[in-house]
């Protein structure tokens, strides 16, 4: 998954939620079950990203 920049003036939360999830289904589409546990596992591991 790539990491952007985003400003707090051209945010769009519904735009950017949609893009994640189609990327994320993108790179699961072929997972079995515990593949994707394994993915989600470390993916929701990763420290945040601070926005300011």
């Amino acid at each position: 998954m790539k990491t952007k920049t985003i400003t707090k003036d051209n945010f769009d939360a519904v735009k950017t939620m949609r893009a994640i999830r189609d990327e994320i289904s993108k790179e699961i589409m072929n997972m079995t079950f515990a593949e994707e546990k394994v993915y989600l596992k470390k993916l929701l591991s990763k420290k945040p990203i601070k926005v300011s």
